[in-house]
């Protein structure tokens, strides 16, 4: 249920009637937006008697709401969500601040992490990517360098100032995460259903870059996000990585292009775009990122390696160094026409 309060309504007045409603064993979350204040009730609205919450005088309406996803909904947060990371004046995502995400798929090596960082900042990237933890298809393929790999993200963060994104595979290395002061935990396709590690990572106030499921829906994406968020963390952003689908021979995924827009009108959350995973070709990248920054995402994490032919994993959907500084030229032309 929301319920939209007038405008110019004193505060100790939301209080009480927030107050209220909790005393009715709902959940309130409540959006000061510029225009008015919204209030999101999630949890058994039977007890409420909507005639009487309709007329207050400090009530303008209130409405069903039949959505699975509460706390994600643009219906309780009217206006997107500014994810800013890091103190001060640190990169935002969200609300027209555009996320430029670039970095290997693996840390390889510290002459690697740290070569590609100074390439995609100078091109102007503002966050780092970098695979510590690697979920491979088969157990022979390299499977990341683990904490030393964080530990090399977190030099290439002092090198370049650029924060850091890589991908947390179990809740049991979550606590290394937070010593490392991980920028952006990233929930990668695989674990977007994990439950127990969407649960642990509720509770705490890291962003998380939760990546859509192989063969996930958008409802599901959105629930999943759902379950960071009622467990108290809505630092929470959207990843378009393509879906499974019947074509395999020309892409190593769907990207699924259309969801930007459907997700945008549906939730607050930022939403970014993945073309390296969701095409699994580097010449197929540059062209879906347009497309991407066109269809209003709010970012784009791409895959960028020195020397593609001789990565340890995903070199044929990565970038080079000159590649990316072409896109990236590309991408601020785009932004720009749509202003």
């Amino acid at each position: 249920m929301v319920v939209i309060v007038r405008p110019d309504v004193p505060q100790e007045k939301i209080d009480h009637l927030v107050r209220w409603l909790k005393d009715k064993q709902l959940v309130v979350r409540e959006y000061q937006g510029q225009q008015q204040t919204v209030l999101g009730l999630i949890g058994d609205t039977k007890p409420v008697d909507i005639d009487m919450l309709k007329s207050l005088d400090i009530v303008e309406s209130v409405a069903d709401m039949t959505d699975t996803f509460k706390a994600s909904n643009r219906k309780i947060h009217p206006d997107d969500t500014v994810i800013r990371i890091g103190p001060g004046k640190g990169p935002a995502i969200g609300g027209g601040n555009f996320a430029l995400i670039a970095g290997p798929c693996s840390v390889e090596s510290r002459e690697q992490i740290l070569f590609v960082a100074g390439e995609v900042k100078a091109a102007g990237a503002n966050f780092l990517r970098g695979g510590a933890f690697k979920p491979r298809t088969s157990p022979y393929d390299f499977q990341g360098l683990g904490s030393e790999g964080i530990d090399l993200l977190v030099q290439a963060r002092e090198a370049t100032g650029l924060p850091i994104v890589t991908e947390l595979m179990d809740h049991r290395s979550l606590e290394l995460f937070l010593e490392k002061e991980v920028d952006i935990i990233q929930v990668g396709a695989r674990n977007t259903q994990n439950y127990d590690l969407l649960k642990e990572l509720g509770k705490v106030k890291s962003a998380i870059l939760l990546k859509r499921g192989l063969a996930g829906t958008i409802k599901e994406l959105l629930m999943s996000a759902e379950y960071i968020m009622a467990n108290g963390n809505e630092n929470v952003i959207l990843c378009e990585r393509g879906i499974r689908t019947y074509e395999y021979a020309y892409t190593r995924n769907t990207l699924d292009l259309s969801a930007v827009p459907v997700l945008k009108a549906l939730t607050h959350l930022p939403v970014v775009v993945d073309p390296s995973h969701g095409t699994g070709r580097a010449d197929l990248v540059p062209s879906m990122s347009l497309a991407a920054v066109a269809a209003g995402a709010d970012g784009i994490i791409v895959e960028v390696h020195n020397d593609p032919q001789k990565a340890l994993s995903d070199g044929a959907q990565s970038l080079t160094p000159g590649a990316f500084r072409d896109l990236a030229l590309k991408i601020g032309k785009i932004r720009e026409a749509l202003q």
